[in-house]
């Protein structure tokens, strides 16, 4: 059975605990969403990189790859490095991604933003802080 590759990217950090927000991520979001193939790479420090993780791709069966930015905000990475590594020109979203014998359509979805969700949670986060008063 074909399955869409998501491909989770962190910006990578010296720090262990960092790079285990990405991982750790990336396998409650595989746990959550079995009908999709999930992996992660990172822009610098860790790996797998971007391309290492993207080209563990090439020998799936997929009909597909989204590449979801786990960043905050926009920025140099999210506009210029991260789309070049992709293959994709500043501000594109879609592209192709060869395969071993065809080629499958690449999405780049958004850094998160301003999302509801993220409000929860930072409130979330205040109210245990204040709890600990």
């Amino acid at each position: 059975m074909k399955k869409t590759g998501i491909l989770l990217v962190g910006h990578g950090s010296k720090k262990e605990y960092n790079k285990n927000l990405i991982t750790k991520t990336a396998e409650i979001i595989a746990e959550k969403n079995p009908n999709y193939l999930v992996r992660y790479g990172f822009m610098e420090f860790n790996e797998p990189t971007i391309r290492e993780s993207l080209d563990m791709f090439k020998k799936d069966d997929i009909d597909s790859i989204a590449v979801v930015p786990l960043f905050l905000a926009r920025g140099v990475h999210i506009d210029e490095d991260i789309p070049g590594i992709l293959g994709l020109a500043s501000g594109q979203k879609r592209g192709l991604f060869p395969l071993a014998d065809k080629e499958v359509p690449l999405v780049y979805a958004d850094p998160i933003g301003p999302n509801p969700l993220l409000a929860d949670l930072m409130m979330e986060n205040a109210k245990v802080a204040l709890d600990q008063i």
